[in-house]
């Protein structure tokens, strides 16, 4: 028998009529870290292929993001990070043993053929799609190759070498006043709770594992510096959290976030591995209960920007950022997993949801309740008042973020794309937002 899951909204303004773009480049897939390394950016391809084979295309706008320059990248990063990005190869390595280890690039993240041409594909996707909310050409954007939060100004770290998180909160500050940034990934989000800590013009929440457990940041007590001070929210967790547990701490908080902080836009940094069976995790999170963060967000009908994150088990991701692409554009799915070039890794059951594991909840509810009421007082602290200008560029390089031009999609001069054709081949290629693919990308 086929179950139908119906993804849900709580808002006022009905599914149908959410405007969705979704940013995704057929190349992502051919990019490798390495043999045995954990991250597989084969795993957007299996994500888009089964958005595909569902027909959620059908329902928004496809585009193909439009490569942004390095300068853009400096925006946040420095000027000397950015080159050697360029520069580095498998091949020239040895004459890099320096800069190497200063940028932290060998290890987890490893240098692989076309690193850089990588980082600006998901990159683009992520700015491309601020820019889209900017204009007002979309209620929410989607990118599953972006959300790589961990990456420092000059730094990689924990498989990222970019930013986007933090470039794509850059673009949307320059029409918003305050921007929230909801991280729902395993691991903490580093990164970005950095480059904002100082500044009340973005609030960071994040939930994540916290003790002995990457990247070590993320502490109940950690609430942010200066101006920035109460707007770093940290929920530190331990293992087995599961669908109940995370809902009672998720939605009191969020709610109390949109009520004191009032965003203009939001970036909800969707990790998948925080599933139950995540081949690096340790939480007990169903699909649906990940997905249910989205339906909460989703439901307060302002901009969203919906990235994609950690994830490190290849049959689950696409199941979860599959079904959550479904909750973005309010369309039933049905369980059964249509028929698509990667179906042998989705058996023996090829099914969209799959039933979590019996592990053990090590988060009390007492734990739960008292760490909740630790930071909704903190976030009663917080006024929603413009704040001072944000400066996170290298002062070497005398950039200023505010007012940097960036080279980005322009805006949409026409509506519709390809949401009401039924030819999945079909592009907006007259549009400044992306260029139009290569006929077999959107093929099933």
């Amino acid at each position: 028998m086929t179950m139908e899951t119906e993804p849900s909204s709580t808002g006022s303004t009905s599914a149908s009529s959410r405007r969705v773009s979704y940013f995704y480049d057929a190349e992502v897939g051919n990019y490798h870290y390495g043999q045995g390394h954990p991250m597989k950016p084969h795993r957007v391809r299996m994500t888009h292929n089964l958005v595909v084979n569902y027909g959620l295309y059908k329902k928004m706008d496809v585009f193909r993001p439009r490569l942004l320059s390095p300068t853009a990248m400096t925006r946040f990063h420095s000027d000397d990070y950015i080159n050697f990005l360029k520069v580095i190869t498998p091949d020239n390595m040895t004459d890099y043993t320096r800069q190497l280890q200063r940028f932290n690039v060998g290890e987890d993240c490893p240098v692989f053929d076309g690193l850089f041409e990588f980082c600006q594909l998901y990159t683009s996707g992520s700015i491309g799609g601020a820019a889209r909310l900017n204009e007002d050409s979309a209620d929410i954007v989607i990118n599953w190759s972006g959300g790589l939060h961990h990456a420092k100004k000059a730094e990689a770290s924990g498989f990222c070498y970019i930013n986007d998180c933090v470039l794509a909160i850059l673009e949307l500050l320059k029409k918003h006043e305050r921007v929230l940034y909801i991280d729902i990934d395993i691991h903490h989000g580093d990164g970005v709770e950095e480059a904002f800590y100082a500044t009340n013009r973005v609030m960071t929440v994040s939930f994540h594992k916290f003790g002995e457990y990457f990247p070590g940041t993320g502490d109940v007590l950690d609430i942010g510096y200066a101006d920035g001070k109460n707007y770093a929210i940290n929920f530190p967790l331990n293992d087995g959290m599961d669908d109940e547990a995370y809902e009672s701490v998720f939605k009191p908080v969020l709610s109390k976030v949109m009520e004191h902080f009032a965003p203009g836009a939001i970036v909800l940094q969707c990790g998948a591995d925080s599933l139950s069976g995540d081949r690096l995790g340790c939480f007990n999170l169903s699909v649906k209960g990940h997905a249910d963060c989205v339906t909460f967000m989703r439901s307060y009908n302002i901009p969203m920007l919906v990235l994609g994150g950690g994830g490190y088990t290849l049959r689950n991701v696409p199941r979860c950022w599959t079904y959550e692409t479904a909750v973005v554009v309010g369309e039933p799915v049905k369980d059964d997993l249509p028929f698509n070039d990667y179906y042998d890794y989705f058996g023996p059951d090829y099914s969209l949801h799959l039933p979590v594991s019996n592990m053990e909840n090590l988060n009390s509810k007492e734990y739960l309740n008292r760490t909740k009421t630790q930071l909704i007082d903190i976030l009663r602290e917080v006024e929603p008042v413009p704040g001072t200008q944000i400066q996170t560029g290298q002062v070497e390089s005398q950039l200023n973020p505010r007012g940097f031009s960036m080279e980005i999609d322009e805006p949409s001069k026409d509506e519709g794309g390809n949401a009401k054709s039924d030819n999945p081949d079909e592009r907006s290629d007259d549009r400044m937002d992306g260029r139009k693919e290569h006929s077999a990308e959107l093929a099933s």
